[in-house]
């Protein structure tokens, strides 16, 4: 996974979760890896920032009994290489997406995104590219840092990102499996350690630390905000309480500016809730898709 050459299906690790199911996609401005299963309507997962298709490796295999699965790693993310660095923030990540679906002839029935997965299928919803019946943001990240961090953050991010050997620092020091766990244990979540060997590889990949902080760099969510009281889509915000990362008041407030927003809290539960409790957050979308009006 080193040098300049464009990705495809020969690069992807044998052992890395679903590959029987992984493509790689060449949709401008990207090179995109997909993961397509199951048959029955569409539904699409959404990642969030730093993580890539693996994190919905537990609920994959269930979601394929009801539905045709679409997984994708995020610009820069995993597997999926940027073509263009300046399109990361939000507008231009969901308007690429929204590309890459009609490619594949996706029409998505829900959209399940976690963290800022989350803020990108509210997005993609928002701007009119897919008409989903449902959305599900699991424990999403809506809101922008408050106060100094929020301008701080950004711009230390876009410092970071223009430096050439900042990835390579980056994935060289952040590669241990202690690092990670001590990671994963700031968002309130805890995983096994089969989980956590997912997210070193993914540290270790200087691409993946680039694309990363890429998103970093452009991140802005004050205007999605905004437009939350026009999202008139059925919305379901399932959050964990013990999430360090996103607090859930945010979902409650996301959920408040929606005309059809509603709240579910996971107890004891942390910021990666996918992954940690799947059967709790597949029982909770399937539950949310059979209560939308048919159609």
């Amino acid at each position: 996974m080193t040098g300049t050459a464009a990705p495809c299906l020969a690069d992807l690790p044998r052992d890395w979760p679903l590959v029987e199911h992984s493509r790689i996609v060449p949709v401008a401005p990207h090179r995109w890896h997909v993961q397509m299963a199951g048959q029955g309507p569409d539904v699409l997962l959404l990642h969030g920032a730093g993580a890539s298709t693996h994190s919905w490796r537990h609920m994959v295999p269930d979601l394929t009994m009801q539905y045709r699965v679409t997984v994708i790693d995020l610009p820069g993310h995993g597997f999926t290489r940027l073509g263009v660095r300046g399109r990361s923030s939000l507008v231009t990540v969901a308007r690429d997406i929204a590309v890459l679906l009609k490619m594949l002839s996706v029409s998505p029935r829900l959209i399940v995104g976690h963290s800022a997965g989350a803020a990108v299928a509210l997005q993609l919803t928002y701007s009119g590219a897919v008409q989903p019946r449902g959305l599900v943001a699991v424990n999403g990240a809506l809101e922008d840092f408050k106060g100094p961090a929020g301008w701080l953050f950004p711009m230390m991010a876009k410092a970071l990102v223009l430096n050439p050997f900042t990835g390579i620092f980056l994935s060289r020091s952040g590669a241990s499996m202690s690092s990670v766990r001590n990671l994963i244990s700031s968002t309130g979540s805890t995983l096994p350690p089969e989980g956590l060997a997912f997210y070193q590889r993914l540290i270790s990949d200087r691409r993946h630390i680039d694309g990363t902080l890429a998103m970093m760099a452009n991140w802005s969510l004050s205007a999605l905000n905004r437009a939350l009281p026009e999202i008139t889509t059925p919305a379901l915000f399932l959050h964990g309480t013990r999430d360090r990362a996103v607090p859930h008041s945010v979902a409650a407030r996301a959920a408040a500016a929606m005309p059809s927003g509603i709240v579910t809290l996971l107890p004891d539960v942390g910021h990666l809730a996918h992954e940690e409790v799947p059967e709790q957050v597949m029982n909770a979308v399937q539950d949310f898709d059979m209560s939308l009006p048919a159609g």
